[in-house]
C-alpha cells in the first residue's frame, strides 16, 4: 500500500516543477512592452523670470504638452499685477484657449503689457492651462528696471596711419555695446573707390556679429589700396548699426607716395648701332610712373671689357610724377671689337625707391674709313705686283 501511494506522489510533483518551469517562459514570450506614461497635460516657457525695461512690453513664447488624449484646453489667468494687461495669443490673433494633443507640442504666445504709471520692482503672474480632467499652472517673474537705451561705439587709438601705396593699412577698433540689450551689429565703411575695407574678427572676415550687452569686441579694420593711388590724406568712415543704434568712426589713410623708374627710348626699340673704338649716341628716356617724385636718379651701366659708357646727365636731380627726362648715353666700343651684336645694361636708381633696369642691345658695324683704307693698301699692292711683273719680265 505504501509503495502504490509513493509512485503517484512522485510523479505529481514532477508535473508541478515542470508546469512552474514552462509557464514563466511562456510568459515570456508572450509579454508586450507596456506603453509609455502619458505626459500630464504642462504648461511652460524656457524663460520663466525676465529683467525688461519701464514701459516696454513683453512677448513670452509658451508651450502647452501632454495631456490624457487630445483636448481643447482652455488658458486664463490666475494671479495678474495691478493695472497690467495680460493676453494669450495664437496666430496672430487673441486666444482664450488651444488644441493639444498628447504627442505634439503647441505654441501659444503671452503678451504682457505695462501700466502708464509702474515702478521699478518684480511683478508676478500665474498662467492656469484647464483641461477636461486636468490643468497646470505656470508662474513667471518679471522684474521691471530702468534700462539703458540702445547704443553702440567705436573707438580707435591710431585712427591716422601712414604707408606707401602698396601697404595695407590695418587699424586696431573697439567696438561696445552700451546698451542693456544684445544687438546684432553690421558693419560697412564710406570710402575712396581706389580703397577696399575689410573686417576682422579674430582673423575672420565679417560683415556683421552679435554684441552682447555692455560687451566689447577687438575688430581689425583692413584697408587695401586697389590701384597705383596717388600721394594724398584719404578719408575713411566706419559705420556700425544695430537695432536704433548706430556709431560712426573717422579714420585717415595717409598715402605718403612712391616713385616707379621705368627705362625706354624715344621710339620704344632698345637698341643701337656703334663703331669700334669711336663714340656713338644713344638716346635714353627715363620715366617716373609712380605716385611720387623720384629724386636724385642715379645712371649707370654694364657693358662688354673695354667698352665705355657715360651719360649726360649723369644724375638727375627730380623726376616728377608722371613726367620723364630725355639722357644722352655715349657709348664707345672697344677698338678691338668686332662685328656684331652687344648688350649694354642700363640702370637708373633714385634716392628711395626700386632701381630699374633695360638692356639695350648695342649693333657693332664696320668702320668705312678702314674700307677705304683697306682698298687704297690692295690698290697699291696690286700696282706694286704689277710694276714688278713688267719691268723684271722684260729681262
Amino acid at each position: 500500500m505504501m509503495r502504490r501511494i509513493f509512485v503517484p506522489t512522485t510523479l505529481i510533483l514532477f508535473a508541478l516543477l515542470l508546469i512552474g518551469f514552462v509557464n514563466p517562459v511562456a510568459a515570456q514570450e508572450g509579454s508586450t512592452t507596456p506603453e509609455p506614461t502619458p505626459w500630464p497635460l504642462t504648461l511652460f516657457t524656457n524663460y520663466p523670470s525676465q529683467v525688461v525695461g519701464l514701459g516696454e512690453t513683453v512677448n513670452i513664447p509658451l508651450i502647452l504638452r501632454g495631456g490624457t488624449k487630445p483636448q481643447v484646453v482652455q488658458l486664463e489667468t490666475v494671479k495678474v499685477p495691478e493695472g497690467w494687461t495680460v493676453t494669450f495669443r495664437g496666430g496672430g490673433k487673441i486666444v482664450k484657449s488651444a488644441f493639444v494633443e498628447p504627442d505634439a507640442d503647441t505654441d501659444v504666445d503671452l503678451r504682457l503689457e505695462q501700466p502708464k504709471e509702474v515702478q521699478p520692482g518684480d511683478y508676478t503672474f500665474v498662467l492656469r492651462a484647464k483641461g477636461e480632467a486636468e490643468q497646470s499652472e505656470l508662474t513667471i517673474q518679471i522684474t521691471v528696471q530702468e534700462k539703458t537705451p540702445p547704443s553702440i561705439s567705436l573707438d580707435c587709438d591710431l585712427p591716422t596711419l601712414r604707408g606707401s601705396p602698396t601697404q595695407t593699412f590695418r587699424y586696431d577698433v573697439s567696438l561696445k555695446n552700451d546698451g542693456s540689450d544684445e544687438l546684432s551689429v553690421n558693419l560697412s565703411a564710406e570710402v575712396d573707390p581706389q580703397f577696399q575695407v575689410k573686417f576682422r574678427l579674430t582673423g575672420q572676415e565679417i560683415t556683421n556679429l552679435p554684441l552682447p550687452s555692455k560687451d566689447t569686441k577687438r575688430l581689425s579694420v583692413e584697408v587695401q589700396p586697389i590701384s597705383n593711388v596717388a600721394a594724398g590724406s584719404y578719408p575713411i568712415k566706419i559705420i556700425a548699426e544695430g537695432a536704433e543704434a548706430r556709431a560712426e568712426l573717422d579714420l585717415v589713410a595717409e598715402v605718403t607716395g612712391q616713385a616707379e623708374i621705368s627705362i625706354t627710348a624715344p621710339d620704344g626699340r632698345l637698341s643701337g648701332q656703334a663703331y669700334a673704338g669711336r663714340d656713338s649716341s644713344l638716346k635714353v628716356i627715363v620715366r617716373n610712373n609712380g605716385s611720387a617724385p623720384a629724386l636724385g636718379v642715379q645712371l649707370s651701366s654694364s657693358e662688354p671689357s673695354g667698352w665705355n659708357v657715360s651719360f649726360d646727365p649723369q644724375t638727375i636731380e627730380q623726376i616728377p610724377a608722371g613726367e620723364q627726362v630725355e639722357v644722352n648715353a655715349t657709348i664707345r666700343p672697344s677698338e678691338k671689337a668686332v662685328a656684331g651684336d652687344y648688350i649694354v645694361n642700363i640702370t637708373a636708381r633714385p634716392n628711395e625707391g626700386a632701381s630699374k633696369t633695360a638692356e639695350f642691345r648695342i649693333t657693332v658695324l664696320t668702320s668705312t674709313l678702314w674700307g677705304v683704307v683697306g682698298i687704297v693698301l690692295i690698290a697699291i699692292a696690286v700696282g706694286v705686283v704689277a710694276m714688278a711683273v713688267m719691268r723684271f719680265g722684260r729681262r
